[in-house]
């Protein structure tokens, strides 16, 4: 049996994380198992062990390691701009994803990077609760990442409708982040000259979306104390909808830089059914699942470095439909599975050229 590709990605881990070798070797397994098996079931992927043990025996081991260790999600930020040599400013997308399982929700909301090749979770946080998060939660996400970063590494934050709400986006104004986040048709604006208008009904007078753009205004859930700090811009959609921006930056350019946010709707499709069908997996507890959100963003990760390995500055091919013939991740994600089938040497120097050289050891959290 072959152990170079697992034992130089434990090799590696062990410069980053405080687990045991034989937590390090699970660790290996669990990433190698993600791409390989294109699943997070436990049941299957402990055929994906290096390991002469019976199944049942390698099912208990993934187990157990998910009982005893928490990976925490916030070193991991530092560790993926690096891996992927990503330089600031970036642009933020923040999103939630949620499912079912029998009768638990499954909760997450997301901050991730998103450039002009790649998307990758950055932090997280798995709300033990459905529904919409708070502006408490989501400051709180914002206050993890200020705290490594600092608000000079945002260009942009881009959020859809459902991360409205004056303490948050108080919060962003008061830490001078620049954003573009999508309000609903019937919020209400106040503008300088006290007018006080619904932005649909705004857009259907004459020269409504030059007068929503030339003038600032806020939204009527914002503190009166902050002034007018936002401009307002929209776009009508092919449907007859309006895709309205409220942003602390300069309007028309904000509607522009809006349309990346979908890449976060892109980045989800990757860790479900387009990739590692996150939604198999029968974790509910958040420090569970936070530690498989770790597992699958160092996966991503490695799967993003053997695209840039495979292809370097070369763009991918446009089809005639004006779409690439695939993404980014699934070019190096097919690539990285048939290395790990039938060249490991090749996927074990993608991920050792990858890290950074080695630093203070990370700690991860056991629990008790």
């Amino acid at each position: 049996m072959n152990h170079l590709l697992p034992d130089a990605l434990a090799r590696t881990l062990s410069s980053h994380l405080d687990l045991g070798k034989s937590r390090l070797e699970t660790l290996s397994w669990l990433i190698i198992g993600l791409v390989n098996g294109r699943t997070v079931n436990l049941s299957h992927l402990a055929s994906q062990c290096y390991s002469s043990a019976q199944l049942g025996s390698s099912y208990r081991r993934l187990q157990r390691f998910f009982q005893y260790v928490a990976l925490e999600g916030d070193w991991l930020a530092l560790v993926v701009v690096k891996l992927l040599k990503l330089k600031a400013p970036w642009v933020l997308c923040l999103d939630r994803t949620n499912w079912r399982i029998g009768r638990k929700d499954v909760n997450i909301l997301m901050l991730a990077l998103a450039t002009r090749r790649l998307r990758i979770p950055l932090m997280w946080t798995v709300l033990d609760k459905p529904g919409s998060s708070n502006q408490a939660e989501r400051i709180a996400l914002m206050g993890r990442y200020l705290a490594l970063f600092g608000a000079g590494s945002i260009a942009w934050l881009l959020a859809d409708r459902e991360f409205i709400g004056g303490r948050w986006m108080g919060f962003l104004l008061q830490n001078k982040i620049l954003f573009a986040i999508r309000v609903k048709e019937n919020s209400i604006i106040h503008f300088q000259d006290g007018r006080c208008e619904q932005l649909k009904a705004l857009l259907r007078k004459p020269h409504g979306f030059k007068r929503l753009r030339s003038q600032p205004a806020r939204l009527a859930a914002l503190d009166e104390s902050l002034g007018f700090p936002l401009f307002f811009a929209a776009k009508r959609l092919a449907d007859g909808e309006f895709l309205i921006v409220a942003s602390s930056g300069p309007a028309q350019k904000a509607v522009q830089v809006y349309r990346r946010r979908w890449q976060i709707e892109c980045l989800f499709g990757d860790s479900k059914t387009r990739g590692f069908n996150m939604e198999d997996t029968r974790l509910t507890q958040p420090a569970k699942l936070s530690s498989l959100l770790v597992i699958i963003t160092l996966a991503m990760a490695w799967a993003y470095a053997t695209a840039t390995a495979v292809k370097g500055a070369e763009p991918i091919k446009i089809r005639a439909h004006g779409y690439r013939a695939k993404s980014w991740f699934r070019l190096g994600f097919d690539q990285l599975r048939k290395w790990i089938l039938h060249q490991p040497d090749k996927a074990a120097q993608v991920w050792q050229r990858i890290w950074p050289k080695r630093k203070p050891t990370l700690q991860s959290q056991r629990v008790v």
